[in-house]
């Protein structure tokens, strides 16, 4: 019984990013004004924004379901520009180039490590500093800052799969 009680609590926390409580709110703005994306990276975000508030579900990998992390990031691809992508942000961050955060493009992916390990959760950038995600078991997909102090210390790295400028 020990063990499927641990079994269950790991399958639950993977690719989770609960947020620490705090008293001090970080709005993100709502506006789109200040994204800039053209030809690949604007049909990812798009696609992306279009899942808004979609439920998180652990190994979820369509919107009806539910999305976790990876599940959201290679359903976007899949459909808004055909790349086949495997379901975990390891594996789909050793697939990408490095990019540096002030290269970073709308489209881009963004990595950070929630669980003590490199690349266990991830997002895609927006652009203007944000980036959209699966947050966590009890959350739904939503925009972020990566200035916000929970993901600005788990930060990994900005990673591309869309061709370069």
């Amino acid at each position: 019984m020990k063990k499927i009680l641990l079994l269950a609590i790991i399958f639950l926390s993977a690719c989770s990013s609960t947020p620490q409580k705090n008293k001090t709110a970080y709005p993100v703005s709502k506006s789109l004004n200040n994204i800039q994306a053209q030809g690949a990276g604007l049909e990812v975000v798009m696609y992306a924004l279009g899942l808004l508030d979609v439920n998180y579900q652990f190994g979820g990998n369509n919107p009806e379901a539910g999305l976790d992390c990876s599940g959201m990031v290679s359903f976007v691809y899949k459909n808004a520009v055909g790349a086949v992508l495997p379901h975990n942000a390891a594996q789909i961050a050793n697939l990408a180039r490095p990019v540096a955060i002030d290269q970073l493009q709308a489209g881009d992916l963004v990595f950070f490590n929630t669980l003590g390990k490199s690349f266990s959760h991830m997002g895609i950038y927006l652009g203007d500093g944000r980036f959209i995600h699966a947050p966590s078991s009890k959350g739904k997909i939503r925009v972020e800052s990566l200035s916000s102090p929970y993901f600005a210390q788990r930060f990994e790295g900005g990673r591309s799969l869309l061709a370069q400028n």
